[in-house]
């Protein structure tokens, strides 16, 4: 398959989460969410409404994220969706040597992280808990999510409710004709190749990102929409990668028009119950009601490894046969790094593959050691090439040491 060069950006959160709120009066209040994407089987959550300085996630201190990261269903309103009726079961397995489990308990202190689950074969090797958290608890994913998203597109098409991934964007988000979208694919928002122009610089306040919150302020249910639709292109679809949260949440928007309910609903028929979680997934929405596609879902630790084993063992018909290989196949090769971009997915040297967001969330995956590592944390700040490193040395260490 095809392959262009592109530069990794760095990732963002604030207008995500600014996405849940409206403003009233000089102050931002939590918004209840509209009854139009009202869901049949997941509950809506709505915590009692907090001033806007309460509500900026970037700005916690390190005792709040380590408290609020496990509660975030107490502080932004979303869509409770049940545990599955069958657990799948995580057995024990043969546990990690010494060495490695004391290297793994370096890093979480090192990376101040709050869990640390190895699976080798659907078997647990490692699991350990810190920051306060046990193993009932939940813990926000920032974009982690998005390949959660990435799977519910995954079983739209298998479904049927989207017909190809060469299907154009504006056939499913009508409001985007006649702007730089025209003409863009589904596959090119999925693997963020649309070639429009798009700043993810959170630092910026003029960024796109940054002025995510205004749009939502002024344009409430519209804001997605209103906003890409207005952005300028840069270079043909499919000829430039940039790094852009935006067109996540268009790819969840656009998976809940075409099959008619929220992120959260759909994700219960076609995560949660065929991966087995343990514990109920918390999902933020946006000013629609429907859910944010490209961040703030909340789950169990051992529910995150059980995601990375269900992308590892393909999707067990929920999604087509294959899709999970190309979905994690580099779509998008970062130079001669061994790193890439799929749908979604992250690719990583030595045909390995993961999900990521700030703060030190991640599911990596090695399927020829048949390894799933899933690591929640609470890094001191929100992005951390060092730590994200030596994560990554420290599994593929684990996955040396595998037959």
């Amino acid at each position: 398959m095809g392959r262009i060069t592109g530069m990794v950006s760095g990732l963002a959160l604030a207008a995500l989460l600014a996405g849940c709120t409206v403003r009233v009066g000089s102050e931002t209040e939590l918004a209840a969410p509209p009854p139009a994407m009202a869901t049949k089987s997941v509950a809506i959550t709505q915590p009692p409404a907090r001033a806007q300085s309460e509500l900026q996630v970037l700005f916690w201190n390190d005792a709040q994220r380590s408290e609020r990261f496990r509660a975030m269903e107490q502080w932004f309103a979303g869509h409770e969706v049940p545990a599955a009726k069958t657990t799948r079961a995580l057995p024990k397995g043969a546990p990690l040597s010494p060495e490695l489990q004391a290297e793994i308990a370096s890093l979480m202190k090192d990376t101040n992280a709050a869990g640390v689950m190895v699976l080798v074969d659907g078997k647990v090797a490692y699991e350990a808990y810190g920051l306060g958290m046990g193993p009932q608890d939940r813990w926000t994913s920032f974009s982690v999510a998005k390949s959660f998203t990435s799977t519910l597109l995954g079983a739209a098409v298998k479904d049927g409710f989207i017909k190809s991934l060469d299907d154009p964007v504006t056939q499913y988000i009508p409001g985007l004709k006649g702007s730089a979208y025209d003409g863009v694919t589904v596959r090119q928002l999925a693997t963020m190749t649309s070639g429009v122009k798009w700043n993810e610089d959170y630092t910026d306040p003029n960024s796109d990102v940054a002025q995510m919150a205004r749009f939502v302020v002024r344009f409430g249910p519209e804001a997605i929409v209103t906003q890409m639709k207005a952005l300028p292109r840069e270079a043909a679809p499919g000829e430039k990668w940039v790094y852009k949260t935006g067109e996540t949440n268009l790819i969840g928007l656009l998976v809940e028009n075409a099959v008619g309910m929220s992120l959260a609903e759909y994700s219960q028929a076609k995560i949660v119950e065929p991966a087995g979680f343990e514990g109920g997934l918390f999902w933020m929405v946006d000013p629609r009601g429907g859910n944010i596609g490209g961040c703030c879902l909340s789950i169990r630790l051992s529910d995150y490894a059980r995601m990375g084993q269900f992308a590892l063992e393909g999707g067990k018909g929920v999604v087509a046969d294959g899709w999970f290989a190309e979905a994690t196949d580099s779509q998008v090769d970062f130079g001669d790094s061994g790193y890439g971009y799929g749908y979604q997915w992250w690719t990583y040297p030595g045909a390995t593959y993961g999900a990521q967001g700030i703060f030190g969330q991640a599911i990596t995956i090695v399927p020829q050691k048949k390894l799933v590592v899933a690591v929640i944390s609470n890094w001191p700040a929100a992005t951390s090439s060092g730590s994200r490193g030596d994560t990554r040395e420290v599994v593929m260490k684990i996955a040396g040491s595998l037959k």
